[in-house]
């Protein structure tokens, strides 16, 4: 396995804020989180029949885009998805090789690729559809908080933050340590009352959602349904996480 940066011990919990008040759906996060790991850890993020009918590939970062309400009232709400990095991840607890892992030091949850069998069980056991398959390499993959990035000494220090929050023009990703309490994220979502994504499954994710401050309970339904719509792949790479996004909208903002 590649050797990655190992931070001094202190049970940190890296992770990221998103703040769905400002995020506009442009999705550069996502444009920049592939162009980052097209080299380095997790390298490379392929592309199948990309100008093809059927396209897909390998993305560590999505942006879903629906609508809520109706009439004057109505706007645009877009719901980037990327690994949560669960304190108690059931990726990690599935894999039968070990090849999932959450790191003591940090808590990022990574994929070992030269023990990985690609069986996918991790990516049936995630209820958040993190995992990506990649079938040149036949193994997962999913977001690493670009942890070449967060601890390389050879960039200046405002840029040691993953691709997707440094290049966000609207500044609706933030990443920090949300283990303590003190910390710029911990406080924001103190703040604005950040939320898990499905907190009822026990799963504990790190990242924090800051919740829309203007959408109401009874268009959620309407709203959540446009959605659903994502990009086709095959069936062999799809995970059991989705078909739940209806689930994790709904959650999310009625709350």
């Amino acid at each position: 396995m590649t050797d990655l940066p190992i931070p001094a011990p202190g049970g940190k919990k890296l992770g990221l804020v998103i703040d769905l008040d400002v995020c506009v759906g442009c999705h550069a996060c996502a444009t920049a989180c592939k162009e980052w790991n097209s080299g380095g850890h997790s390298a490379p993020l392929p592309d199948f029949s990309p100008y093809g009918e059927g396209a897909w590939g390998v993305w560590f970062n999505r942006v879903h885009s629906f609508e809520e309400g109706d009439g004057v009232g109505a706007r645009t709400v877009h719901f980037p998805r990327s690994c949560l990095h669960c304190e108690d991840a059931a990726c990690v607890t599935v894999c039968p090789t070990g090849a999932s892992y959450k790191r003591a030091e940090d808590g990022i949850v990574l994929v070992n690729a030269e023990i990985c069998i690609g069986c996918k069980l991790c990516s049936w056991a995630c209820p958040y559809g993190a995992r990506e398959f990649d079938e040149d390499a036949g193994v997962m993959k999913k977001c690493t908080l670009c942890i070449d990035r967060i601890y390389n000494d050879n960039l200046v220090e405002d840029e040691r933050v993953p691709a997707c929050v440094m290049v966000c023009p609207t500044s609706a990703r933030h990443f920090g340590d949300l283990g303590d309490p003190n910390s710029a994220v911990a406080e924001m979502v103190a703040v604005r009352g950040g939320k898990d994504l499905m907190p009822e499954l026990g799963y504990r994710p790190v990242n924090k959602y800051l919740p829309p401050r203007h959408l109401h309970g009874e268009n959620l339904a309407a709203a959540a349904a446009a959605a659903a719509v994502r990009r086709p792949e095959p069936a062999a790479a799809a995970g059991a996480g989705d078909n739940r996004l209806l689930r994790w909208v709904d959650r999310l903002l009625s709350r």
